[in-house]
């Protein structure tokens, strides 16, 4: 049976704006589920966005808000909360706003100092998907989660809260690599786990060499002729995911202990798990579709049996 309570959840990204009309067993009663990045509005843009919001859901009860809108280019700057987290630290460090008209609660992002190496990172808009992981009892208390994307995220969560992450570009330097410059020329195709990658993968994570002179041979490889331009993406996106999973074992000494549960889009959690499997490693995927929705509701939970 569905909860009574309304709850707004919002994701509002660089790139997109999503939002879930939700009940409190976090089921869709209604849903917007495209709309304008913060990347590219104004703060008039914004407040345009979240008057369309209001004006479908004029009784919408909480709002709360997750990622870029929170961000220094967002509508206000919600910071970060230092780890390790857990949900009532998140709840407990939420950030009042009005937009339009609109009273909403603007998630907070997350920043840690790393253990092994001592280095800063912080991260938003995924601290409130992988609580709400938890929360539906998708992720263990305990262990390394990854998050394959533009911007991949190895995460070590203890005793149910975030203790401390890496962040990785390699999405990102992947599709501007193949996108535009030198090494567009010799790509053609997308990325598969073919022969090509898994050898792309044991180069990555050797560290026989630094990224700079990997990237660079793959050009030479294909002008050489030992590797052929439809195997160019998938060599290239090796050797990044290869390097990727090397520094999350520097890292984190038991990413190896257990099955690492893969977040993310079906076509790169396929090839971080191939990758991971070829070098030793066990991983699954998860299915994530409904994760964020579960953490706006649990944080509208701790809200209302600890109001401010």
């Amino acid at each position: 049976m569905r909860g009574v309570r309304k709850v707004v959840g919002i994701n509002w990204g660089s790139s997109n704006f999503r939002a879930y009309r939700l009940d409190d067993d976090a089921q869709v009663l209604d849903a917007i589920e495209s709309g304008p990045g913060i990347a590219g509005l104004d703060r008039e843009g914004m407040a345009r966005q979240m008057a369309e919001l209001a004006k479908r859901w004029p009784d919408a009860g909480p709002v709360y808000a997750c990622g870029m809108i929170g961000s220094n280019i967002g509508w206000l700057d919600a910071g970060y909360v230092a780890c390790p987290v857990a949900l009532a630290d998140l709840a407990g460090a939420l950030r009042p706003a009005s937009i339009a008209g609109v009273d909403l609660q603007i998630v907070p992002g997350l920043a840690c100092t790393r253990d092994a190496d001592g280095a800063p990172d912080i991260m938003r808009g995924e601290e409130t998907e992988l609580f709400g992981l938890l929360a539906s009892a998708q992720l263990p208390a305990t262990g390394v989660v990854a998050l394959p994307g533009t911007h991949t995220k190895w995460v070590r969560m203890q005793d149910g809260g975030v203790a401390e992450f890496l962040t990785s570009m390699s999405g990102e330097i992947f599709d501007r690599l193949t996108a535009a410059g030198l090494l567009a020329s010799v790509v053609d195709g997308p990325a598969t786990a073919s022969p090509a990658f898994f050898e792309g993968v044991h180069a990555g994570a050797q560290r026989a060499l630094g990224l700079g002179a990997l990237l660079f041979g793959a050009r030479a490889r294909v002008i050489r002729g030992e590797l052929q331009r439809a195997d160019g993406a998938s060599y290239l996106r090796g050797v990044l995911i290869g390097a990727d999973i090397a520094d999350a074992r520097v890292l984190f000494p038991r990413l190896g202990d257990a099955s690492v549960p893969l977040v993310g889009a079906a076509p790169v959690v396929e090839l971080y798990g191939a990758a991971m499997a070829v070098l030793g490693l066990a991983s699954h995927g998860v299915e994530s579709r409904n994760a964020i929705r579960h953490g706006f509701v649990g944080l509208d939970r701790l809200r209302q049996a600890c109001p401010a």
